[in-house]
């Protein structure tokens, strides 16, 4: 898109602006790749003290908000250095209390009766919003949403199974079984 100004004519092509002195246009990298240092373990990007390259809105939107990362700075690396052992402690209580929750719902089953079709498929998909209100009122254990992992979309009767991820070195496995609701006539 372009807009017009007095001076020049500013573009954006993909992420970037340009400068044209002929064509007075405007430019400057936007860059979509930042460096942090992570605070605690997280699969598959790395461990505490880890200078890693994640995507912008990635970093800023979740990583950072939520205290898992800071900018790599030379004042924050070295900072991290310092209290590496202190996160490696927090890490380790954080991953004991999810070996907790891993041994109350590990290969437990969850029952689910929904009103379905005569082809046995649901009105409704269970999501994991109701599955992790589920969880807590069987197991009287707290579950996100975000943490749970299907392996296929639950919209018809039958047995499925679902990842929990409670830590990023613990997955607990749960088993989601969906029967037909009976009708009321």
């Amino acid at each position: 898109f372009t807009f017009p100004c007095n001076i020049c004519i500013f573009k954006k092509t993909k992420g970037t602006f340009q400068i044209n002195k002929e064509s007075k246009t405007f430019s400057s990298v936007v860059s979509i790749i930042m460096q942090i240092v992570l605070l605690e373990n997280i699969k598959n990007l790395g461990s505490v003290g880890d200078v890693v390259n994640v995507k912008r809105g990635h970093g800023r939107n979740f990583l950072i908000k939520y205290g898992k990362a800071l900018i790599a700075s030379e004042t924050n690396i070295t900072l991290v250095n310092k209290k590496k052992s202190e996160l490696n402690e927090k890490n380790i209580s954080l991953k004991k209390e999810a070996k907790k929750i891993h041994d109350l719902i590990n290969k437990k089953h969850y029952k689910f009766t929904k009103r379905a079709k005569e082809n046995n498929e649901l009105y409704g998909s269970i999501k994991p919003r109701e599955i992790s209100k589920n969880i807590e009122n069987v197991s009287k254990v707290e579950i996100k949403p975000s943490q749970i992992d299907l392996d296929k979309e639950i919209n018809k009767i039958g047995t499925y199974n679902g990842k929990i991820n409670l830590h990023a070195e613990v997955q607990a496995t749960i088993h989601i079984q969906v029967a037909k609701q009976e009708e009321e006539n």
